[in-house]
């Protein structure tokens, strides 16, 4: 499942705007990214899309099930109603005889909202909605292993992790349990911490525990017939849900490893870092950010794909504001490719304000936006983060005083005046950092000047 594209009118600060969505012709990939100024529209064009996608998976849960409406206060400053339409691709594996053939439909629903005590004059439109929603549900009834797309919304205020491990004893996990609070609460920790646990306390009593495995290479060391035998026993017992959420937050953060859960003597959610065992909390915000989201998301991949050997090859929609929130600069440049990688059947659509997140992978789909209006920018891989920066958010690449003064001292050199621009060097040498680069070519230039005087 994808989104083609979805079209506001009079929603925020937006007349009439509409948004198509990657993969397209021109982009390859799956990932759309918006940038701009806060204020510029950005998060209302996600929650947007979540509003309209909650009614989707409210009709799958249930027949007559009502999504989230359209919020007054959302409704344009003098415009007496709003709407949000979308149109949504799907692929249906239909059987034909004794061949499986793949069918892919497009379905469009419109949802509107008047403001009290006007009238409604382009009303809700949700016949391909329940036509979408009626086949999913049959095909739940026919199977019961048949997936399901995963459909999250991750606002900016998933960066408040509850990092609260009161979980209940004996929880029952359904399939469409995937779409609990997907498109409202963003991470919910403690939900995460449950099922984990109910999923590996099933993993241990189905085969020896990791535990179990240390002791033998302890006592008889790794390169014993036992010790394999045992290896392979536990790999082949491992739970693939669990296994899928550990590799994917393996992928995300390189150096952590062998996420678990300590029951004694308290209940605690331990992972391996660099070959260090911590627990969860305490780990830096940037770090329960990204595990709490990668593994939230992968979470939700296995709950609605049970039958898939790999729940990460699940299909599905992912909305994330903020994606590069709290995170370190070096995964912000890796962040898409890894989404991509470890995802790869999911859409992604994001906001950022990071230049190291849109001009590292190919193919991304980005969009400009400025006082209401969106621009599609040009190809953005490759270009170093100054460039993106300047070209693309219209931000100064260092303090705009220092820059002016470099561009002066760099006017004087051109110019030939020696003396100004030596005396315009030391000041500049006495306020920035030892080393700084474009005082280090200042250097160069006034030397080649000074030469040049000296010969002449």
């Amino acid at each position: 499942m994808e989104i083609k594209k979805f079209r506001l009118r009079n929603v925020g600060r937006f007349d009439d705007l509409e948004v198509i969505l990657a993969p397209t012709e021109r982009h390859s990939s799956n990932v759309t990214v918006l940038v701009g100024n806060n204020g510029a529209g950005k998060t209302t064009l996600l929650r947007s899309v979540a509003i309209s996608l909650s009614w989707l998976v409210a009709r799958i849960r249930s027949e007559k099930g009502s999504g989230t409406p359209i919020d007054y206060d959302s409704v344009q400053n003098g415009a007496g109603a709003a709407s949000i339409s979308i149109s949504v691709e799907d692929t249906v594996e239909m059987l034909d005889g004794s061949t499986l053939t793949a069918q892919s439909s497009l379905y469009e629903w419109r949802l509107s909202r008047a403001l009290k005590g006007r009238i409604l004059r382009v009303p809700s439109l949700l016949i391909d909605l329940g036509r979408l929603a009626d086949d999913y549900r049959q095909r739940l009834t026919e199977y019961n292993q048949s997936s399901l797309p995963l459909i999250a919304y991750y606002p900016v205020e998933r960066s408040v992790l509850d990092i609260s491990l009161k979980a209940k004893p004996g929880g029952n996990f359904e399939q469409l349990d995937g779409y609990d609070n997907s498109l409202s609460r963003g991470v919910d920790f403690r939900r995460f911490f449950e099922w984990f646990r109910e999923r590996e306390d099933m993993e241990n009593e189905e085969g020896p525990s990791p535990a179990f495995l240390k002791k033998i290479q302890a006592i008889f060391g790794s390169d014993t017939e036992l010790w394999q035998v045992a290896s392979k026993a536990i790999d082949s017992s491992r739970d693939p849900h669990l296994k899928a959420v550990r590799s994917a937050v393996e992928a995300f953060m390189p150096g952590f490893r062998n996420l678990r859960v300590q029951r004694k003597p308290r209940l605690i959610m331990m992972i391996d870092k660099d070959d260090v065992t911590l627990n969860v909390a305490q780990l830096s915000q940037g770090e329960k950010s990204m595990m709490a989201l990668v593994g939230d998301i992968a979470r939700r991949l296995a709950m609605l794909n049970p039958a898939l050997e790999n729940p990460l090859l699940g299909d599905g929609i992912v909305l994330i504001d903020e994606v590069d929130l709290h995170l370190h600069p070096k995964w912000q440049r890796t962040l898409i490719r890894q989404l991509t990688t470890t995802f790869p059947h999911c859409q992604f659509f994001l906001t950022t304000h990071s230049p190291l997140v849109i001009s590292d992978a190919k193919g991304v789909l980005c969009y400009v936006m400025d006082d209401g209006d969106l621009r599609e920018q040009s190809e953005l891989y490759g270009l170093d983060a100054n460039q993106v920066l300047l070209g693309v958010m219209d931000t100064d690449v260092r303090n705009s005083d220092v820059q002016q003064h470099l561009d002066d001292l760099l006017d004087l050199l051109h110019g030939g005046k020696l003396e100004d621009a030596r005396t315009l060097y030391q000041r500049l040498s006495a306020e920035l950092p030892e080393g700084h680069i474009e005082l280090a070519k200042a250097a160069l230039l006034i030397r080649k000047l000074e030469v040049r005087r000296a010969k002449d």
